[in-house]
This record gives structure tokens, C-alpha cells and sequence, in this order.
């Protein structure tokens, strides 16, 4: 079950990261921290970031809420996981980093909370559609 889960809500965390990360806030990025932003990704890094965000999110909020039976468990936890997975980051680099912008870090765990519950929500409602 995990990895029917898991490779559902891939492509839908995918989707909507990219469509956040290189449309919708990929200004807003370059102008909060442009001089830290490398030309050439590390792509390795990030491709390990997305498969391990989404274990934890498929272990810990969807399999439970798919057992559960209720798409607010899948919601709300993964609301919660978004929140306290992007606030490692971010205040992580807040606390240690200088001149790390606070408007940045609001945003992006502001961001983490509706990504983590939206893919939570969006993968309950295909999988049960699906009969899993």
C-alpha cells in the first residue's frame, strides 16, 4: 500500500512545487535570497529532499488517514507535517544565517503547510477513488 500511495502523491507534490517554485513565487524567491540562489543546482540534493518529504508524508499522513477513513485526518496532518517539516528549514536558517529575510520564512512554511495538505488530501481522494 505504501508505494501505490507513494507513487500517487509524487506526481501531485511534484506538480504543484514546480508550478510554485518556477512560476508563482520564483520572483519572489530570486528577490528575498537571489545572492544565495546557485546557478547550477545541486540536483541530486533536491531529488533526495522530494523522496524523502514524501515517505514521511505517505508513513505518517496519508496511510494513517487512509486507514482512518477521513480525508480532514489527511488534511489536517499533513497541514501539520508541512508546517513542521518547512519550519526545520526555515527557522533553522533564520536562527543561523545572516541576514535570512523573516518575510521569506513565513512565506515558505506558509507554502509547506498548504503543499503537504493539499498533496495529502488530493493523494486520500485518488486513492479511494482507485478502491485502495
Amino acid at each position: 500500500m505504501f508505494w501505490k500511495l507513494y507513487l500517487i502523491a509524487l506526481p501531485v507534490f511534484f506538480a504543484l512545487d514546480m508550478l510554485w517554485i518556477g512560476v508563482v513565487a520564483k520572483n519572489f524567491y530570486a528577490s528575498q535570497i537571489g545572492m544565495l540562489i546557485k546557478s547550477d543546482i545541486n540536483r541530486t540534493a533536491a531529488v533526495v529532499f522530494y523522496l524523502l518529504f514524501l515517505a514521511g508524508m505517505v508513513l505518517f499522513v496519508i496511510l494513517p488517514a487512509i486507514k482512518a477513513g477521513s480525508w480532514t485526518h489527511a488534511l489536517w496532518y499533513g497541514a501539520a507535517f508541512g508546517l513542521i517539516t518547512y519550519a526545520t528549514y526555515d527557522l533553522t536558517n533564520l536562527a543561523t544565517l545572516k541576514n535570512w529575510p523573516v518575510l521569506l520564512t513565513v512565506v515558505d512554511m506558509a507554502w509547506g503547510v498548504m503543499l503537504a495538505a493539499a498533496v495529502s488530501t488530493a493523494t486520500y481522494f485518488i486513492a479511494v477513488k482507485l478502491g485502495l
